[in-house]
């Protein structure tokens, strides 16, 4: 086992908030590499959150934002299991985060189970026509068809999103680290985006 030093494990533990033991760990089985010591934190971070993800979340914070220009504004509210992580500066910043995300990518709901049955049914009877149109074979539609409303609700959804600020994770991503920061399920409740005259 490669022996890591404090520096190391002092590092891993700014860049990730997670405890030193796990830094240490993390450092020893990556052989003190720090980026695969990431990203192995990450992988057990993931795993974790979903464990989680059935564990009341009664506590948690809404917050607002407005956008620069008073035009588009967004409540969210963010749910943990305690109100000692819900004032936390790690919940405040993700919330803030997450609702000026809203502002800009405009998602309509949390995730892709929410999304309106009807929504959908509309949008894959033009995507049907749209393909007739361009003379695809039946068969071939069936399968474009899943693929297309699947994005469609992805596409939507808030937490399918890719971030904003960070387009190589998706919001669901941040929560999962965020969850396995705090080591409590974290969850993105609900949220209303508001646009003058929209």
């Amino acid at each position: 086992m490669t022996k890591v030093s404090l520096d190391s494990i002092q590092k891993l533990r700014n860049m990730t908030g997670l405890g030193m033991l796990d830094c240490k760990k993390a450092l020893e089985e990556a052989d003190g590499d720090i980026q695969k010591a990431v990203d192995l934190l990450r992988k057990r971070g993931a795993a974790l959150a979903d464990k989680r993800s059935d564990r009341e979340t009664s506590q948690g914070v809404i917050v607002s934002y407005i956008h620069p220009g008073d035009q588009v504004g967004v409540l969210i509210e963010i749910n943990c299991e305690t109100d000692f992580v819900a004032r936390t500066e790690d919940i405040k910043t993700f919330a803030r985060d997450i609702a000026m995300h809203i502002a800009a990518m405009k998602p309509v709901y949390v995730s892709p189970d929410q999304v309106d049955q009807a929504y959908l049914n509309k949008e894959k009877e033009i995507a049907i026509e749209q393909l007739k149109a361009q003379g695809k074979p039946a068969a071939m539609i069936d399968k474009i068809i899943e693929g297309k409303m699947s994005k469609i609700a992805s596409d939507v959804s808030l937490l399918k999103q890719a971030f904003v600020k960070d387009e190589q994770k998706t919001i669901e991503d941040l929560l999962k680290e965020l969850s396995a920061k705090t080591g409590e399920n974290i969850r993105v409740k609900r949220f209303a985006r508001f646009e003058i005259g929209a």
